[in-house]
C-alpha cells in the first residue's frame, strides 16, 4: 500500500511516523504532567480526596511569604559556590591531562571513576569519612595536630559546604571529561602559531582555549546551576535536613510538604516556583555569558 504512494508522500509519512512516537511520549510524560502540576498548584488537595478545591494564588502567596519555605533556597548557595570551584578545577585538570603527561590515561580514569558510583552509595561512604568520633577525616586531622572532633555534618554554619564538597569529588571528573573532549577538538596548529608569535601559557589559555571551549563552559555552568537548585540525595541520606533544618534544600521541602503533610497543592506551587527559578537563573546566565559576544 505504501509503495503505491509517490516518493515525496512516502518520505513525509515515514518521517511523521518516526516523529509521532517520541512526540507522544514527550506529551504524555513531560508536558501533560507539567500542565497538571500547574493546575494542582491552584488547588487545596491532600493527595487522596477526589475533590480539589480551587483557591487561586493562595499557595503562591504562602510560598513567597513564608520564610520557612522560600528561605531554604539560601542553603543551595553552598552547592552553587562549590560548583563554580569544581568547574575551575575541572578545566585545570583537563588542560593538564590533555598534555603529554606520563600516565595521563590512568589519571583520567582515576578522576572519572567517582562519577559512575551510585549517589546513595557515595553518601553512605562519606558518612564514615565525616563521622565525628570515628571518621577518617577527623582521624587524619588529629594525626596532623589540627583537631579531631569537628562535627562536619552537625554544624549548621558549614554543613552545606561539607555536603557540597562531596558533589565536588563526585562530579569534577565528569566535567573534566567534557572539557577534555572540547580541548581535543581545538587544532594544535593554533597553539603552535601562538608559540611562534611568543605567546605564553596564560595568553594561549585566554585567547585560544577559552574562546574555543566557551560553549562547553556555558553547558557545564548550566548543569552546575540546575544541580545546585535541585540537589536532594546527599542531604536526604546524610543529614535528613539537619541539624535543625540547616541543610534542608528546596526539593526536600517540596517532598516533605507533599508526602509528610499531605499538602499536594502547596507542593505543586513550590515545584512550579522551582521550575520558574531554574528558567530565570539560566536565562540570566545565558544573557550575561553571551553579552557582547553575539
Amino acid at each position: 500500500m505504501l509503495s503505491r504512494l509517490p516518493f515525496g508522500t512516502q518520505k513525509k509519512l515515514i518521517i511523521g511516523l518516526f516523529v509521532a512516537l517520541p512526540l507522544l511520549l514527550l506529551l504524555t510524560f513531560s508536558y501533560y504532567p507539567a500542565l497538571e502540576l500547574i493546575r494542582l498548584s491552584f488547588t487545596n488537595w491532600d493527595g487522596m480526596s477526589p475533590d480539589k478545591e480551587w483557591i487561586g494564588l493562595q499557595n503562591y502567596k504562602e510560598v513567597f511569604s513564608n520564610p520557612e519555605i522560600f528561605g531554604v533556597f539560601k542553603h543551595n548557595i553552598a552547592y552553587f559556590v562549590v560548583g563554580i570551584v569544581q568547574n575551575i578545577a575541572a578545566i585545570y585538570f583537563a588542560i593538564v591531562l590533555n598534555s603529554r603527561l606520563k600516565g595521563r590515561y590512568f589519571f583520567r580514569l582515576l578522576l572519572f571513576l567517582p562519577y559512575i558510583l551510585n549517589g546513595v552509595a557515595v553518601a553512605y561512604l562519606f558518612g564514615y569519612v565525616f563521622d565525628t568520633t570515628e571518621g577518617s577525616l577527623n582521624y587524619m586531622l588529629g594525626k596532623l595536630g589540627l583537631g579531631s572532633e569537628t562535627s562536619w555534618l552537625g554544624t549548621g554554619s558549614f554543613v552545606n559546604y561539607t555536603l557540597a564538597s562531596i558533589g565536588f569529588w563526585r562530579f569534577m571528573g565528569f566535567n573534566m571529561v567534557i572539557y577534555l573532549a572540547a580541548l581535543q577538538s581545538i587544532p594544535s596548529d593554533l597553539y603552535e602559531a601562538a608559540s611562534i608569535d611568543g605567546a605564553n601559557n596564560w595568553q594561549k589559555f585566554r585567547f585560544i582555549t577559552v574562546p574555543n571551549i566557551y560553549k562547553i563552559i556555558e553547558l557545564n555552568l548550566f548543569l552546575t546551576v540546575t544541580g545546585a537548585l535541585e540537589v536532594f540525595d546527599l542531604p536526604f541520606v546524610l543529614t535528613n535536613g539537619g541539624p535543625a533544618g540547616a541543610s534542608q534544600t528546596f526539593v526536600m521541602k517540596i517532598l516533605d510538604t507533599a508526602f509528610q503533610f499531605n499538602n499536594y497543592g502547596l507542593a505543586s506551587a513550590m515545584s512550579v516556583v522551582l521550575l520558574a527559578g531554574v528558567v530565570l537563573v539560566l536565562s540570566l546566565q545565558r544573557y550575561f555569558l553571551n553579552k557582547g559576544r553575539d
